[in-house]
């Protein structure tokens, strides 16, 4: 993975919560240039794992050529989280930062049906670069913008230059300011492709209405902003690696690629969502758990593969094939 060594040129604060960050190459030279829906994974002292994030790109960085001059992040403080946004609300203007080069995993597809951009808070972030490249595009969106306030909609101004008439703004402390999921995706045509990016609990909503309508998987995109987080009744587990034959206890608030790790194995992993599959192990034995959002409801009904970075077991114990 190619590394890049970046400063920060400029910090703003947009919202009570978000802020934009604004980074430039260290020797001054111009950043891969990429496209909407990409992110980079920066450094964060005192943290194992890199923190993702967003890149926000006018219209004209939204490209595969050539390069830009600045990389532009939103950044929502969580208080209660790791410290990846702490560390980010912290920066200032000529702080160095060191970060991935980007790598989309939610990109625009090409298709002829509109596009129906769903953002959630600060999940705005990939879906203004998106708005942005449709139109420059000539292609059909919408944009749907959900957050508890209006005073908490980052990127507005911009949002409202770059859909040009195509967004519907909602805002939970206004009344019937709420989206109704069910409501908007059952009067959209049917060869609209969905984008959605925000809470865990939006996406759940959409999945769960896409199956009621029969809703195609090809298309319907997402991506969350959310890791691995334990849940109320969470109950710790044995695995046993039937390769090694180590056996190993996961407790309530650890994941199974955590446990791996912490025992010098090597576990395969990205996202640490629940999206990639990149984590996928067999299962030989027990009833996995799962939470991912990358096996098909066929397989998790076989219950013969999990997703390690952010699956459980129902059952006491777990034989996995590693």
């Amino acid at each position: 993975m190619e590394i890049l060594d970046l400063v920060v040129s400029d910090v703003r604060q947009l919202t009570p919560l978000v802020r934009q960050i604004t980074l430039r190459a260290a020797n001054g030279q111009a950043l891969p240039a990429t496209q909407a829906g990409a992110h980079v994974k920066v450094s964060v002292p005192g943290l194992d794992e890199p923190r993702s994030y967003s890149l926000v790109l006018a219209q004209a960085e939204s490209c595969t050529s050539g390069g830009v001059q600045a990389y532009r992040l939103g950044v929502r403080l969580e208080p209660e989280g790791a410290g990846g946004s702490r560390y980010m609300h912290g920066l200032q203007a000529g702080d160095s930062v060191r970060a991935s080069a980007p790598r989309n995993d939610f990109p625009l597809q090409d298709h002829a049906g509109p596009a129906v951009l769903i953002a959630g808070g600060i999940g705005i972030t990939p879906i203004l670069s998106m708005a942005g490249a449709l139109r420059e595009a000539g292609r059909p969106f919408q944009v749907r913008y959900c957050a508890s306030g209006r005073e908490h909609m980052a990127f507005l101004d911009e949002l409202q230059a770059a859909a040009d008439g195509c967004l519907t703004l909602h805002a939970a402390d206004t009344p019937d300011g709420r989206l109704e999921l069910a409501a908007l995706m059952a009067g959209l045509p049917r060869d609209s492709h969905l984008y959605v990016c925000g809470p865990r609990r939006m996406l759940d909503e959409v999945l769960e209405h896409s199956k009621t309508l029969a809703w195609p998987a090809c298309q319907l995109h997402f991506e969350l902003f959310e890791t691995a987080a334990p849940q109320a009744g969470d109950q710790p587990f044995e695995i046993e690696l039937r390769q090694s034959g180590m056996v190993l206890q996961v407790p309530a608030d650890q994941t199974i690629a955590d446990v791996l790790e912490a025992a010098g194995c090597d576990p395969m992993y990205d996202c640490k969502r629940g999206e990639c599959g990149v984590c996928s192990v067999d299962v030989l034995e027990g009833i996995p758990d799962h939470r991912d959002y990358f096996l098909s409801d066929s397989e998790k009904a076989a219950g013969k593969v999990i997703q390690i970075c952010i699956s459980r077991a129902k059952s006491p114990r777990l034989v996995l094939d590693l």
